[in-house]
């Protein structure tokens, strides 16, 4: 296994973990914050931006479709916050809303924050499971 696919399934999937346990210890602030974001057009500049740079940075440092679960599950993350930023950089106001509309961010937010935390928990017992190949850490 690459040293990449471990680093970014033990970076990913504890953040994922944490977000997870946030979303669901602040249910109502985050539920009535999320929808808020998309009416404001520098956030979601801002937003998109920092989602398309993260996205492209995985995406051209991982774009592995082999391998095992692991890394594809971290491909497909990568260009999952690749897209989103670039859905938050080029479609308007009035799309951006039907689009998180679609979702019924509230109404499903408990299979929201259980998929985050599921995905998480897989990602982080996985890449901390993981090999590291010999010298992997070391210089030459």
């Amino acid at each position: 296994m690459l040293p990449r696919t471990i680093f970014l399934g033990r970076l990913i999937g504890l953040f994922f973990i944490l977000s997870a346990l946030f979303m669901l210890m602040h249910k109502q602030s985050f539920v009535a914050t999320v929808p808020r974001l998309i009416q404001d057009p520098p956030l979601v500049l801002f937003i998109g931006t920092i989602a398309s740079i993260a996205g492209l940075a995985m995406v051209l440092g991982h774009n592995v479709w082999a391998g095992g679960i692991l890394p594809v599950v971290v491909t497909l993350i990568g260009w999952t916050i690749l897209i989103r930023g670039l859905l938050l950089l080029f479609l308007s106001p009035e799309a951006l809303a039907t689009y998180f509309e679609m979702f019924h961010f509230e109404n499903l937010f408990y299979i929201y924050a259980a998929i985050t935390l599921v995905l998480g928990l897989y990602l982080t017992y996985a890449a901390f499971k993981a090999l590291l190949p010999p010298n992997a850490g070391t210089k030459r």
